[in-house]
């Protein structure tokens, strides 16, 4: 409809704006990708500092995540109350302390307390950068402008991965032990607070305005992104929505809407359950098992991050072109294919050849083109306008939740079962991923987000 009703000129200008703005909440993707790959470079000397047992490396690691559940589930009640900007510059305040006190803690729990506090602020950025730029994209650009936060986050775990090797190359290993971790933490204060800054420049979300009673507040956003004429239409519907619900979280339980809080909550966890970041957290160990050395898996390591971005960006293309429930369908099929033939290849012992790398990276890249980003698409779009800041805290709470516990059992799994079985358990969830998609995911490509509040009422 907004497109209808501009000129290709007022367009242009348009999407200028709002791809600034979706740019800069994305950098909340960016401090996601470092948060999560810094540690993978840090952690052996962290081992050696601390003495610690393999229980304290394991938890060294997943402390993050359980942060990010606190923030995940306090980011809905916030983001309703004080807005998606006040909120996600909380969020890059807590990231900046995290990143500092994680370089300078004298103890072990010191540095376990520092992760924490960047986990929160990551379970913040993490609901609401996505949820931001859906509530000021166009219909017609939403899936790529959101899908950018993944972009984002793919492209900090890429450079995470080199700067952690230039900083652990720098001094001997003594040094590293003693101060090159606390380095690899401590750049991370440096884009936190590049995204504080910038943060000061983007407008509150108009929807959220909106809700708040502020209309007029909303409309010279609104105005920038959509034309005198849409934006006036686009604050009659979204004053429409509000006025046909309660806000309360009870009504996601009602006839139609019961069905988006189950999408939005299965379609998390299977982000999760289908082993990607059991493949993005211990990749080095996974390839040492087909018998690679410790050189030889780094590099492989660094392959993969390099096809998780490359195919990120494919997915940015296609996202508004084929849809994404297409995308996902896709994508989760070719995903139960590879890990189907990688656990055949462990089972049956050929793992001495190229075959689980080839097929490790087809893993990826049709996890980055589906499951990565269209995820984080639909979690930002598919809920009522009243209580999407909340529902979508749900839905990301259980996607955080379901990542601990994928981290955690994976070791032990492989230990247990064998790799075979491992990767065969999550060939099975990208399976009922392919399944679930086909039931039940609609498709909400080029829709308001009001139509698709209308589409799931009338379910």
């Amino acid at each position: 409809m907004e497109a209808a009703i501009q000129s290709p000129a007022a367009e242009r200008v348009s999407m200028k704006f709002v791809t600034l703005v979706s740019i800069v909440a994305a950098l909340g993707g960016l401090l996601f990708g470092f948060d999560t790959a810094v540690v993978s470079g840090a952690i052996g000397f962290m081992e050696e500092k601390f003495a610690l047992s393999q229980v304290q490396v394991g938890w060294a690691v997943s402390c993050l995540i359980v942060g990010c559940v606190v923030g995940a589930a306090m980011s809905g009640v916030a983001s309703d109350r004080f807005g998606r900007k006040k909120v996600l510059i909380v969020a890059a305040l807590l990231f900046v302390i995290g990143s500092i006190g994680s370089a300078f803690p004298s103890t072990f729990t010191g540095y376990i307390i520092a992760r924490m506090i960047g986990g929160i602020g990551i379970g913040f950025t993490s609901t609401l950068c996505p949820l931001y730029n859906a509530e000021i994209a166009p219909a017609k650009y939403r899936g790529r402008l959101v899908a950018l936060n993944q972009l984002a986050t793919v492209t900090g775990i890429f450079i995470t991965y080199f700067i952690n090797s230039a900083i652990a190359g720098y001094g001997d290993h003594a040094w590293d032990i003693e101060n090159g971790w606390r380095w690899m933490f401590g750049v991370g204060a440096i884009p936190g607070l590049l995204f504080l800054v910038l943060l000061f420049f983007v407008p509150e979300s108009p929807r959220w305005l909106i809700k708040q009673g502020r209309a007029a507040e909303s409309l010279p956003i609104l105005v920038r992104i959509h034309g005198e004429e849409g934006a006036r239409q686009e604050v009659l519907d979204i004053k429409a929505s509000f006025q046909e619900e309660n806000g309360s979280l009870r009504q996601l339980f009602s006839p139609g809407l019961r069905l988006a809080l189950i999408v939005g909550v299965v379609i998390a966890v299977l982000q999760q359950v289908t082993g990607i970041n059991a493949v993005m957290y211990y990749a080095p160990e996974i390839f040492k098992e087909t018998g690679a050395g410790t050189n030889a898996s780094l590099y492989q390591t660094i392959l993969v991050g390099l096809i998780n971005f490359l195919f990120t960006i494919l997915s940015l293309w296609l996202i508004d072109k084929v849809g994404r429930k297409a995308l996902l369908l896709v994508g989760s099929a070719s995903m139960t294919v590879c890990l189907a033939v990688i656990g055949m290849a462990f089972h049956t012992g050929h793992t001495s050849g190229p075959l689980v790398l080839i097929f490790i990276l087809l893993y990826v890249a049709s996890f980055a083109v589906s499951l990565g980003p269209v995820v984080w698409v639909m979690l930002s779009e598919i809920f009522p306008n009243r209580i999407r800041g909340r529902a979508t805290a749900i839905a990301s709470m259980a996607l955080w939740a379901a990542d601990y516990v994928v981290s955690q059992s994976f070791p032990p799994m492989l230990d247990s079962f064998g790799a075979a079985s491992t990767f065969w358990v999550f060939g099975f969830m990208s399976l009922f991923t392919v399944v679930f998609t086909w039931r039940v995911v609609p498709e909400t490509k080029g829709r308001s987000l009001e139509e698709i509040e209308s589409l799931w009422a009338k379910k």
